[in-house]
């Protein structure tokens, strides 16, 4: 049954129709404390046009808000920018009770929907560069393939000067406000970045072709419609700015000291590191994993220079959390860092050399073979570890310097 969600009005001819998930914390494996947004688009002109759905669950709040502005028996378009089934979870629910003439997606986005839902509806692919007449108004669309799906796409009414960007340029942020300005600006920096931290990372190159590209085609923007977070009107130039610089992921003087432990002597060389970073220096963010999560570490590498990994040995092996945040790092490829392992252990000790092999294979340029301890460090030990943490700063200065 539809419940009394309205719509918010965004343009001349755009309205916000999308729902607030206030509950979710966990977005495959991202962590998300503040919540989301899905975000549909509808374009009343001539054709009326819904631009994306919703994730299956929030199929009435979406219809709601579409039926504070039109009947959805009236909506004669779908676009579908994005696959995703947070994008495209209630789209063949809403193709059946609306019946819409046409739904059009990219050419891999015909193929993902087909796939996703067996051709339960008809898909029109549209070209890159193409146009759809709406009658009085007409919308482009520009194929971004790979941030983050391949079947991802833009699209830009130029009419309201809005760009419908899918998921580039949004966070997960579920909030009453519509608009970038509404939230603190603090909020809206570490959202944005820790969502290209666990989502686009991996695609840095094609965000940088991507930037070039819009660059180039010099779309006049009036709003930038992300499929999460909130709409940008008066800040876009920090969401531009961030992906211009985090795409680069040129080396800072940020040093992440992830580690775990055991009985405390892990933690206790994770603290000297730091001290003998931040006489070097480099700016140390220790990151315990007893109540740290994965996504967190991710969004503190993307501005960072150096990754160290304390680990206890324990059945022969790293330690279970740390073997959790490398599976996720690895996928998410940061690069330009140096590094180091460090340790306790009983007695075997295969936990640091372990973290070696894997920072290797991340491309993590190591400084040592890093700094083993058998059971509790003492003071000398403690001073091979803060030597550890001048030596990476050093490296950090010369790279952030050079």
């Amino acid at each position: 049954m539809l419940t009394s969600f309205g719509a918010v009005q965004i343009s001349d001819h755009v309205h916000w129709v999308g729902a607030v998930d206030w509950e979710i914390r966990d977005f495959h494996g991202y962590a998300t404390q503040r919540g989301t947004t899905y975000n549909a688009y509808l374009i009343t002109a001539d054709r009326i046009t819904l631009v994306d759905t919703v994730k299956a669950p929030f199929r009435d709040e979406l219809l709601a808000r579409v039926a504070s502005v039109v009947d959805p028996s009236d909506v004669d378009i779908i676009v579908s920018n994005h696959a995703e089934m947070d994008h495209s979870g209630c789209l063949p629910d809403v193709v059946d009770m609306i019946k819409p003439e046409r739904v059009y997606a990219s050419k891999m986005g015909t193929k993902a929907l087909q796939s996703h839902f067996h051709d339960r509806f008809e898909v029109e692919a549209v070209e890159d560069g193409g146009t759809l007449d709406l009658g009085d108004l007409e919308l482009r669309f520009l194929e971004t393939r790979m941030l983050h799906w391949p079947d991802s796409m833009f699209s830009y009414l130029p009419s309201d000067e809005v760009l419908f960007s899918q998921d580039a340029f949004g966070m997960h942020l579920a909030s009453t406000e519509r608009f970038d300005d509404g939230v603190d600006e603090g909020v809206l920096y570490d959202e944005a970045a820790k969502y290209y931290a666990n989502i686009l990372m991996p695609y840095s190159p094609m965000v940088r072709k991507l930037l070039t590209r819009v660059n180039e085609l010099a779309l006049p923007l009036k709003l930038v419609a992300p499929d999460h977070g909130p709409i940008w009107r008066s800040r876009f130039d920090m969401a531009i700015e961030g992906y211009d610089r985090w795409s680069q992921q040129q080396p800072t003087l940020k040093a992440v000291v992830v580690y775990d432990t055991m009985w405390g002597s892990t933690a206790k060389m994770a603290r000297a590191i730091a001290d003998g970073l931040a006489a070097g220096g480099a700016r140390p963010r220790l990151i315990p994993l007893q109540g740290s999560h994965r996504s967190d570490v991710a969004a503190e590498l993307l501005e960072a220079g150096a990754l160290m990994v304390g680990t206890p040995t324990i059945n022969n092996n790293m330690f279970p959390s740390l073997g959790d945040v490398f599976l996720y790092l690895e996928g998410l490829r940061p690069r330009n860092l140096v590094g180091a392992a460090f340790g306790s252990y009983g007695w075997s000790g295969e936990g640091v050399p372990q973290v070696n092999d894997i920072l290797r294979k991340m491309k993590v340029d190591l400084v040592s073979e890093g700094v083993r301890v058998q059971f509790v460090p003492d003071e000398g030990d403690l001073d091979e570890c803060r030597k550890l943490g001048k030596t990476v700063a050093g490296r950090l200065v010369e790279m952030v310097e050079a």
